[in-house]
């Protein structure tokens, strides 16, 4: 039986959900859930054969070569978490950080155990040196100076154009791009502002990365898929360097509002960072970890429900 169009849209919330968290990207948890070959067929079905269709009028032809009835409930369900979660998740980051990044740590950990599970069965040294090569990728990029990125219409376009490339890639956040690029706050803000002529030109440059760089993908994984998701989940371990919740800040700079950002840190320890800032909160992050690692679980369990019931109705 196939994933009720509910289904899919709580699927689709629970990416949009993980696209505002920096380290989680929304093809993680379409991967976890069971729904990312469908997706990635659905998104470069955007070809010519669709211009055609729609320059035609051929409505109906054109909604099921798109698999239609997959996108509309998914687009829903994430233009809906991401709009009704990013005003909330905006004043967390600003009155509980450690709390939230401890969560998204909890987050990223056991979907990486999850894609290792899942996908890498067969290790190799090819498969070994690309988990490697992603980890060390994102440590360099983590422990380094931050990248300060022109937050005008142009930036936004960018962002977009780069950020949604990782939004699709199981490992690999959009919004950590962001978080690297400095324009995460100002994306965060405009969302929960509605700011639509950012967001516009924001949703642009997502287009156009998407329907480029999901074929570039569909391309590579079709050739070498354990060593692209080995990448990947390296990426998706080396992130934690920087949504570790504690971290002593070594240098900032001076936004356009003239507030300090900072733009390089290091991870330490809770007792490190009590003694500079009086507070770890180190109970409530462990909890707060414990919380955003069920959720992945709860995720394996929802695709796991859904292959049992497509097996129990297979003929």
């Amino acid at each position: 039986m196939a994933i009720s169009s509910v289904g899919i849209f709580l699927r689709g919330a629970a990416m949009g959900t993980a696209d505002l968290v920096p380290g989680v990207s929304g093809g993680t948890v379409a991967l976890i859930t069971g729904i990312y070959p469908r997706l990635l067929a659905a998104v470069t079905a955007a070809d010519a054969a669709a211009v055609r269709l729609l320059l035609k009028g051929q409505w109906l032809g054109l909604w099921r070569h798109v698999d239609g009835a997959f996108l509309l409930p998914l687009m829903l369900g994430i233009g809906s978490a991401i709009f009704a979660l990013a005003s909330t998740l905006k004043l967390l980051l600003e009155t509980q950080p450690l709390l939230v990044w401890s969560f998204f740590c909890g987050l990223v950990l056991l979907s990486s155990l999850a894609l290792i599970r899942t996908e890498m069965t067969k290790l190799t040294p090819m498969v070994g040196l690309m988990f490697l090569i992603g980890v060390v990728i994102m440590l360099t990029l983590g422990l380094g100076t931050g990248i300060s990125f022109p937050q005008h219409l142009g930036g936004f376009f960018v962002a977009g154009l780069l950020g949604i490339c990782a939004m699709i890639l199981p490992g690999i956040s959009g919004s950590f791009i962001l978080l690297l690029l400095g324009m995460y706050g100002p994306i965060i803000t405009a969302v929960a502002d509605r700011e639509l002529l950012p967001l516009l030109v924001f949703a642009v440059g997502c287009a156009v990365g998407l329907l480029t760089f999901s074929r570039f993908l569909t391309f590579v994984l079709a050739r070498a898929r354990v060593a692209t998701l080995a990448l990947l989940v390296g990426f998706l371990l080396g992130s934690l360097v920087i949504l570790w919740p504690w971290q002593q800040v070594l240098q900032t700079t001076i936004d356009p509002e003239g507030q300090a950002r900072p733009i390089q840190t290091v991870p330490i320890t809770p007792a490190h960072y009590q003694t500079i800032s009086g507070d770890s909160q180190w109970l409530g992050c462990l909890l707060s970890a414990l919380l955003g690692a069920g959720v992945v679980i709860s995720l394996q369990g929802l695709a796991g429900r859904s292959a049992n019931v497509r097996d129990v109705d297979a003929p």
